[in-house]
């Protein structure tokens, strides 16, 4: 808007700025800060002190006093050095717990990817495979959990209550017991190894599916995302599946892959089936287990922020991303 004014004879124009609206992306920016507003909020008045005092604690050494509470004592690295060269088996644990990672991460991708290209396509079904297949993740939720340490239904099966068949063990017993591979193995001419072997091998193929079920939901929403025009003009050009998957969805997705890889390697660190974090809970109820837990606990935080820094640049070399106009 042009403002015209006579000053001292002459004329003077004055242009009043008009604001612009935000942009989409500014928006979508704004809408996420609100989003994540409460998670920040709450991190920085409960979890950092609780960091904090963590990290304090694993410098020092702690001494209980008699009409109650405690005394510190700064000892510096002194606990570090106890659980790298004193402790048994936080090392050991330590390079089992990478292997472990090592093992399974791969697998994990790779099976959430293949499920999630079958569910993508057009089949009979489709809606039920997926909620079968995220069944793993709300089981694992903390409510579940909880209902299942109670045990009541093994407890019951155990138990001497059901159809007694002239054994002794009642049918109940029985069923659950014939879950058991190795039990089940036992009265064949079957080496021990082997048994072992087959029994390591199918609790890991159950392992890798009870926590696939977040990642395929991430590659199923990225496999979505994808223009069907673009399916399309392949087509027409005469490429096959083979070369359309290659060529065109692993790309696409291919960011994916990087979130899904940087989920699960935390996941699988955090896991309470994890045997690191099972040696941590062990060391703290021990004397002077509370201050040598903490120092454990950072030496691992560290290795897995090495890790997921060493993913991420590694793979974020290989990432396609899609620019927008």
């Amino acid at each position: 808007m042009n403002n015209t004014k006579a000053v001292g004879g002459v004329r003077t124009s004055s242009v009043k700025k008009t604001r612009r609206p935000a942009s989409l992306d500014k928006r979508k920016a704004h809408a996420g800060w609100i989003f994540v507003l409460p998670f920040v909020a709450g991190f920085i008045l409960i979890y950092l002190p609780i960091i904090f005092d963590s990290i304090k604690f694993s410098f020092q050494e702690i001494d209980p006093v008699r009409t109650g509470g405690y005394t510190t004592t700064w000892v510096g690295f002194s606990n570090y050095q106890k659980a790298l060269f004193e402790n048994p088996d936080f090392v050991q644990t330590l390079v089992s717990s990478i292997r472990q990672l090592v093992l399974e991460i791969p697998a994990i991708v790779i099976f959430s990817l293949f499920i999630a290209v079958l569910l993508n396509n057009k089949i009979v079904g489709r809606a039920a495979f997926r909620a079968i297949l995220f069944i793993p993740v709300i089981l694992s939720t903390g409510l579940i959990e909880a209902i299942d340490a109670q045990n009541n239904l093994m407890e019951f099966m155990d138990s001497s209550a059901g159809i007694d068949t002239g054994t002794g063990e009642s049918t109940a017993a029985m069923l659950s017991s014939a879950i058991d591979l190795e039990a089940l193995f036992a009265n064949m001419k079957v080496g021990t190894e082997l048994v072992q072997y087959v029994a390591a091998a199918v609790d890991g193929i159950s392992s890798i599916v009870n926590r696939s079920g977040v990642q395929i939901l991430i590659f199923l929403a990225g496999l979505q995302s994808i223009s069907p025009a673009i399916y399309e003009s392949c087509r027409i050009d005469g490429a096959t599946a083979w070369e359309t998957f290659w060529k065109i969805t692993f790309p696409m997705i291919s960011p994916m892959i990087l979130v899904n890889a940087v989920y699960t390697i935390i996941d699988s660190f955090t896991t309470e089936s994890n045997v690191m974090m099972q040696l941590i809970d062990a060391v703290y109820p021990t004397p002077d287990g509370n201050v040598l837990s903490s120092a454990m606990a950072w030496m691992y935080f560290l290795v897995i922020i090495l890790i997921l820094a060493a993913a991420c640049g590694i793979m974020s070399a290989f990432v396609f991303y899609q620019k927008r106009d």
